[in-house]
C-alpha cells in the first residue's frame, strides 16, 4: 500500500505533537512513521483515508499553532538512510553492523562479493552461526574496544573467505556497547595495494649491458624462459647481476604488473627467515606481532619470489620450500591451516649444489625441483670485451649520482681495468669505478684504481697522518680476521662458527665495517 508524507511546520510548544496525533486518529489515518523535532513533525500514513487528502491538511493547517503543512517525498530519517545506503553500497569496502546480540544489521554489496553471501541471506542472522564464532566483531560488542587490521581466514563447509578487518564499538550515551560495526578488505586487494606503494624501479634486459657472446646467449635463454611460470636457478659467481636477470625475467613475464620480491636466504638466521617467507599467527611465539604477519610468499602471491644464495636454506627450510613447489600451498609459523599461494619461484646461488647434494647439505628432491630451467650467468673474467662497455656506462650513471663532472678513463686505466681478473665481478668493477670517481678531479689514471682489501688498507695508513687508538687497532684486526675468513669459507655461517661468533655478530660486523662479502 502506498504511502503519504507531510511536514507540519509548528510553533514550538507542549503538546503539540499529541494535537496532532488526534487529527490522524480522529480520521482514522494509519500512522505509519513519526519523526519529530523543536517547530517541525513529519509523518507518514496510508494513503488510503477517509476524506480527502486535501480536506486533512486542511484540518491541521486548522490546529492552533499550525504555520505550515506540506507534502514530501521523504522523511528526513528516510533520506539520510538512503544517503547511508548510497554511501555503503558504492564502499570498496566490506561493511557489516550488528547489534549487541550478534544480529545483522547491515551488509553491503562489498560484504556480500567478498564473503559470497547476499545481504537478504545476512540481514537478521547470528554473525556467529553466519561466518564464524571466532571474529572479533563479537568481541567487540562485549568489551567495547576497536581493533585494527585483522586478518580472517574462514575455510569451513559453509564459507571460504580471506580478508583484513577493522572494527569499532557503537555506544550508547554511557559508553556501552549496543552493536559494532567491521570493514573487511579482500587479502587480494590489500596485496595490491600494498605492491603499488611499495613496488621499487624495476630491471628489464635493456639494462643488462654487453655484447659478448657470453652474455648475449645468456640472455636469449633468459627471454624465452620469461614468458613461462617455471621455476628458473640462475647460477653465477657473486656479483656477476643473477637479481638483475631475476628482475628482468619478472619484467618480461605475465606477472610484470604483480609484485617482485628478492630475499637473501643467508641473511637471516634460521628462525627469522621462516617467519618472513611464511609469515606467522599472533601469538605464535614470544615477541610475534599482534595480529600476525603475512610473510613474503603471500606478498609475491600472483608475482615472482626470488630467493638468493638458495645454497645457504637450511635442510628444515628446504623441506618447507619442497612443499610449497610441490603443493603451491603454505603453513604459516603456528597455523593450523595451510593458505594457497600462486608465486613464482626465481632462485640463485654461487654454490656447488651437486656437491652440497653429495655431503647431504642439499636435498635431491628439491634441487629437481628448482633445477627446471638452468641458467647460468658468465663470470667478468670470460667477458671482458663488456668491461669498456661497463665502464663508461658507470662513470656517467656514479659521476652524475655524485654531482661531479668526469669526463672518462685514460687508455692505460681502462687497461689495467680490462688486465684484471675481477674475483667480485661486476659489482666490484661497479665499487672500483665509484672509488676512482672520489679520487679523481675529472679523469681516471690508473692511480686512481684500488682493485684489493689490501689496496685500501695500504692507503689507510699511509693517509693517516695521527697516531692510531687501541680502538682503532682492534677495529682493523677484526676487519682483517673478518675478511679472511670468509675468503676461505666463503659462507657467513661458516665464517662465523671458524671465528667462533655467532651469525648474528658477523653480519653486525660487516654492516660495522662497510664489508659486502659478496666482493671478497
Amino acid at each position: 500500500m502506498s504511502s503519504i508524507r507531510l511536514q507540519i511546520y509548528t510553533r514550538d510548544r507542549i503538546g503539540m505533537a499529541l494535537d496532532i496525533l488526534r487529527i490522524l486518529y480522529q480520521y482514522d489515518a494509519n500512522l505509519k512513521a513519526l519523526e519529530v523535532s523543536p517547530g517541525l513533525a513529519c509523518i507518514k500514513i496510508d494513503s488510503s483515508l477517509r476524506i480527502p487528502l486535501s480536506d486533512l491538511i486542511t484540518q491541521l493547517q486548522a490546529e492552533e499553532d499550525v504555520l505550515e503543512v506540506k507534502k514530501v517525498e521523504l522523511l528526513p530519517h528516510e533520506r539520510r538512510e538512503r544517503h547511508i545506503k548510497a554511501v555503503l553500497d558504492a564502499a570498496g569496502e566490506g561493511i557489516i553492523a550488528i547489534d549487541d546480540k550478534g544480529i545483522i544489521t547491515t551488509f553491503n554489496p562489498a560484504a556480500e562479493k567478498i564473503l559470497k553471501i547476499k545481504a537478504k541471506d545476512a540481514v537478521g542472522k547470528n554473525i556467529a552461526d553466519l561466518i564464524s564464532p571466532d571474529i572479533p566483531m563479537l568481541q567487540t560488542i562485549v568489551t567495547g574496544e576497536s581493533y585494527d587490521n585483522e586478518e580472517m581466514i574462514i575455510n569451513t563447509e559453509k564459507l571460504k573467505s580471506h580478508y583484513i578487518t577493522s572494527g569499532r564499538p557503537i555506544l550508547d550515551e554511557e559508553g556501552k556497547p549496543i552493536g559494532a560495526v567491521a570493514s573487511l578488505k579482500d587479502i587480494e586487494s590489500v596485496m595490491e595495494l600494498i605492491h603499488d606503494f611499495t613496488q621499487t624501479p624495476m630491471i628489464t634486459f635493456d639494462e643488462i649491458l654487453g655484447k659478448s657472446e657470453a652474455i648475449t646467449k645468456a640472455k636469449e635463454l633468459a627471454m624465452m624462459v620469461a614468458k613461462s611460470d617455471s621455476t628458473v636457478l640462475i647460477r653465477g659467481e657473486s656479483g656477476t647481476g643473477k637479481e638483475l636477470f631475476a628482475r628482468s625475467i619478472h619484467m618480461a613475464s605475465p606477472r610484470k604488473d604483480k609484485p617482485f620480491v628478492a630475499v637473501n636466504c643467508a641473511a637471516l638466521p634460521d628462525a627469522l627467515l621462516e617467519s618472513e617467507l611464511f609469515g606467522y599467527e599472533e601469538g605464535a611465539f614470544t615477541g610475534a606481532k599482534k595480529g600476525g604477519k603475512q610473510g613474503l610468499f603471500r606478498y609475491a602471491d600472483k608475482g615472482t619470489l626470488f630467493l638468493d644464495e638458495i645454497g645457504e636454506l637450511s635442510t628444515h627450510l628446504q623441506v618447507k620450500l619442497l612443499r610449497v613447489l610441490q603443493e603451491n600451498k603454505i603453513r604459516q609459523v603456528g597455523a593450523n591451516e595451510e593458505i594457497p599461494v600462486d608465486v613464482r619461484i626465481i632462485a640463485a646461488t654461487n654454490r656447488n649444489l651437486e656437491e652440497l647434494m653429495k655431503n647431504g647439505q642439499f636435498r635431491d628432491d628439491l634441487y629437481y625441483r628448482l633445477n627446471v630451467i638452468p641458467l647460468a650467468i658468465p663470470p667478468l673474467r670470460e667477458r671482458k670485451e663488456d668491461i669498456p662497455i661497463l665502464v663508461h656506462a658507470f662513470i656517467k650513471k656514479i659521476s652524475y649520482k655524485m654531482g661531479k663532472k668526469v669526463e672518462g678513463i685514460s687508455d692505460e686505466a681502462m687497461e689495467l681495468l680490462i688486465k684484471y681478473e675481477w674475483p667480485g665481478n661486476i659489482r666490484e668493477l661497479s665499487n672500483v669505478i665509484e672509488r676512482a670517481i672520489n679520487l679523481c678531479d675529472d679523469r681516471i689514471e690508473p692511480w686512481h684504481l684500488l682493485f684489493r682489501y689490501d689496496d685500501l688498507k695500504s692507503t689507510a695508513v699511509i693517509n693517516s697522518k695521527s697516531q692510531r687508538t687501541l680502538k682503532d687497532i682492534v677495529a682493523e684486526t677484526e676487519k682483517i680476521a673478518i675478511v679472511e675468513a670468509l675468503k676461505q669459507h666463503k659462507s657467513i655461517r661458516k665464517a662465523a662458527k671458524a671465528l667462533g661468533v655467532t651469525h648474528a655478530t658477523v653480519i653486525n660486523k660487516l654492516k660495522q665495517y662497510n664489508i659486502n662479502h659478496e666482493e671478497l
